[in-house]
This record gives structure tokens, C-alpha cells and sequence, in this order.
């Protein structure tokens, strides 16, 4: 338990533990080191814990991605680079964990859902939207490569052309359009308490067959290697000059 983050265990109607995790961290739970760190943390609680079913929440909104705020800094200061390695390598373990990991996920969302946050919709097994959540990449307006997942683990979900048309025109899919590419199975004014309730009809060994099934060792492997990728485009685009200019013409208009 931490600044950033909280989490506890919590019984099912059938009996069973759910194990939550709620992002608590200031600028709209946005993906800094410290959350990313923090959240792997929880992670590590959530093995020891011995639940087989976890839900992670962020309060008013899920989490803005990353902090372009501090990347414009860190650009400023010649340390773009340095400063997305303790950003990007995380947030995509922390994805391929999700997947990778014998544990049912659900994710409940409200408000936004941006850039690289999305990761962890797409890793989940299960999901719950408010109805004013939405999900928007914003790559292509900040001249960063993908990363989260948008370009690995988003195709296995929707398609090639629909993840390829989503990032390319920077499209924002509110709740129901979320739910109708599948992405979320509903649309709720308590995400919790519905994704709560979905968690305590479900039968847990089955579910938990056809991930293992569904995320096989190759297609782990592919997601791994697609991850990779993104990474290094990301770090390969962060240092560029007209990234730079994309971000301060960004923080400009978002005052």
C-alpha cells in the first residue's frame, strides 16, 4: 500500500477473493516511473495473495498515459531517452505480466483511458465502462511510436486495419463504441460494482482455461516480441526534433 497506489482484498458474493488495485496518483493517474514501479508492486502483492481474480480501477479518470509534461522536460534537457527507458520497457512488462500471469483481470474504466494506459484495457480478460469513459492513442499527434500494446496486443483483439485506422487518425471510441468492437463487455454507471458481480458468476477454473488457451506460448511470444518493437520505436522517435515541437504545441494547447 502506497501513495500512488491502493489495494485490497475483497470478497466475492460466491466467497471467493478479488484482489483490487486503484491508481490514486495525481495529473489523472498519469504514467509516470513511480505509479509504473508502484504498480508492479501491487502485482507482486497480487501473486503472493494467491487470488485468481483482480480489478484495477482509477478512480474519476483511469489514467492519461504518459506524462508528456515531464518527456517535454526531459527533452529539454537532452534526457528524452533516458527518460522514456523508465517509462516505456516498464509499462510493457507490466502488460505482457497481465497476460502472462494465472490471474483473471478486470478493468474498470471511467473517463480517460489515453496513450499508452489503454495497455492495460487490452490486457485484461474482462472489462466495465462508465459511460463517460473513453479510450484515444494521441500518438499521432505527439509524434511517439505506440507503445502499451497498441500495436501488439490491440491487433490480436480488433484486426490489423482497425488498430492500424484508430492510431492513424488519432480516433477517440467512447464507452459504446468500446463495447462494440469488444473491448468492454458493458456499459455501466458503476463499473465496479458490475465488474464485481460478473467476477462472482464466473467460474474461475473454465475462464482461467481459456486465457491459458486463448494466450498460448506463441502467441506470448509474438506479444513479447511486438512489445519489444515498440519500444525501440518509441525510443528511436522520442529524441526527434519535430517530437519535441509536437509536444510544447501540444502542452500549449492543453494549457
Amino acid at each position: 500500500m502506497n501513495s500512488l497506489i491502493s489495494y485490497d482484498t475483497v470478497a466475492l458474493d460466491n466467497g471467493e477473493p478479488c484482489f483490487q488495485i486503484t491508481m490514486v496518483a495525481p495529473r489523472a493517474n498519469a504514467l509516470e516511473p513511480d505509479l509504473l514501479a508502484q504498480l508492479h508492486l501491487a502485482f507482486d502483492a497480487l501473486e503472493k495473495s494467491g487470488a485468481q481474480k483482480a480489478m484495477i480501477c482509477g478512480g474519476r479518470n483511469f489514467s492519461t498515459g504518459g506524462d508528456v509534461g515531464r518527456f517535454f522536460e526531459a527533452a529539454q534537457q537532452g534526457q528524452a531517452k533516458s527518460y522514456a527507458e523508465q517509462v516505456v520497457p516498464v509499462l510493457q512488462d507490466l502488460v505482457h505480466r497481465m497476460i502472462e500471469m494465472p490471474v483473471l483481470f478486470a478493468c474498470a474504466l471511467r473517463g480517460a483511458a489515453t496513450g499508452g494506459s489503454a495497455g492495460i484495457l487490452f490486457a485484461s480478460d474482462i472489462a466495465v465502462a462508465a459511460p463517460d469513459a473513453f479510450v484515444q492513442p494521441y500518438y499521432a499527434v505527439m509524434g511517439f511510436a505506440p507503445d502499451g500494446g497498441w500495436a501488439s496486443v490491440l491487433p490480436e483483439l480488433i484486426g490489423v486495419g482497425p488498430a492500424q485506422s484508430w492510431l492513424s487518425a488519432n480516433q477517440r471510441h467512447e464507452a459504446a463504441d468500446l463495447q462494440r468492437i469488444g473491448l468492454v463487455q458493458a456499459v455501466d454507471e458503476g463499473p465496479e460494482t458490475r465488474l464485481l458481480a460478473m467476477f462472482a458468476e464466473m467460474d474461475t477454473g473454465a475462464a482461467l482455461a481459456a486465457k491459458s488457451i486463448l494466450w498460448n506460448e506463441n502467441r506470448r511470444a509474438r506479444i513479447r516480441a511486438g512489445l519489444d518493437a515498440e519500444t525501440a520505436a518509441f525510443l528511436s522517435l522520442i529524441e526527434r526534433q519535430e517530437t519535441l515541437s509536437r509536444m510544447e504545441q501540444f502542452l500549449k494547447q492543453s494549457g
